[in-house]
């Protein structure tokens, strides 16, 4: 379901906005006629990524979610705002475990802070489904026990209850989304759907992959952005943890199946041992309970996977300049 509610003319803040799902939620906004602040992760070369043709719709903010007071100066003026600032690789997270609780809880902790202290009338923030790890029980409701298998998650399941304590301590009026394996054009080579459709267009006659065998529930990335703006709107969503998945999951071993065949081209899948996940860390299943965003919100998704990987592979092939397929990217 596309969010209806009428945003014209209300200062919304958008975090991690230059990034795939945030671009992408940045878009959405400007449609619906929000005054959007973007708050970008500063460059010295000043590339603006997939904000480059809102340039002159959008307010960009250049800064870190580390540093407090720039994180204030953003939120200030501010209705609602959409936290999706985060260090996101699985693979890096091993590397560099601190660097992630840094950005992903001490940041968290940095944006709700701000948006209490200027009473903002909303703060959604950005979770994972990684944070459930493998699935006890299936389908996923939000009350699935968590369970740090990476670093990663470890840090994502930190900010999410940092989140969730000013909602208790402070009442500060913040819904925490949950999406599942969000997939679509503009998503980086370190996920499983561009790293397979990397190789098939550059001509590769093997695609090269970790374990074949876990499960994932993929979530077009229009329907999660949707997703976001329809729990900024509900109320009884405030305090809560809400899934955003489809109730469909899909092993990645038939995954790079269906986009051979969406792509039109021919290749054999390989596993490579340079990407099977740490022994222990390797998530085996997950699939949402949607029920509460559909219940709540009346939000679902609109997009079949089938006509998702169609328009990502289109997008990846029209783009493969962004892509090195010949190397595994973190």
């Amino acid at each position: 379901m596309t969010a209806t509610t009428n945003w014209s003319g209300r200062k919304v803040l958008v975090t991690g906005a230059e990034g795939f799902i945030g671009s992408t939620l940045v878009d959405l906004l400007v449609e619906r006629g929000a005054q959007v602040r973007a708050l970008v992760h500063y460059k010295p070369y000043a590339e603006k990524g997939y904000l480059a043709h809102r340039m002159h719709e959008v307010e960009m903010l250049a800064g870190d979610v580390r540093d407090a007071g720039r994180v204030s100066d953003a939120v200030a003026g501010c209705d609602t705002v959409f936290h999706l600032a985060a260090l996101i690789g699985i693979p890096y997270s091993y590397d560099s475990p601190g660097a992630y609780v840094q950005t992903n809880v001490v940041g968290t902790e940095n944006v709700a802070e701000a948006c209490r202290r200027h009473a903002v009338r909303r703060l959604v923030h950005t979770s994972t489904s990684e944070v459930y790890g493998t699935a006890r029980t299936a389908p996923i409701g939000e009350d699935h026990p968590l369970q740090p298998q990476s670093p990663y998650s470890a840090s994502k399941i930190g900010a999410d209850m940092m989140a969730l304590s000013h909602w208790h301590a402070f009442e500060l009026p913040v819904t925490v989304v949950r999406p599942f394996n969000t997939y679509g054009p503009r998503q980086s080579a370190r996920a499983v759907i561009p790293t397979i459709l990397a190789q098939l267009h550059s001509g590769a006659r093997q695609i090269r992959l970790g374990s074949l065998t876990p499960t994932r529930d993929f979530t077009y990335v229009t329907d999660t952005a949707a997703g976001f703006l329809a729990m900024a709107e509900c109320d009884r969503a405030l305090g809560e943890v809400v899934n955003l998945g489809t109730g469909r999951e899909i092993a990645i071993g038939a995954l790079a199946e269906a986009l051979i065949a969406a792509s039109g081209r021919e290749a054999e899948v390989v596993v490579d041992p340079a990407r099977l996940r740490p022994s222990g860390s390797e998530v085996e299943r997950l699939l949402s309970d949607n029920s509460r965003a559909r219940r709540w919100a009346g939000w679902e998704p609109e997009v079949s996977l089938e006509e998702g990987l169609k328009r990502t592979s289109e997008w990846v092939a029209e783009n493969l300049r962004l892509f090195s397929a010949d190397r595994y990217q973190v």
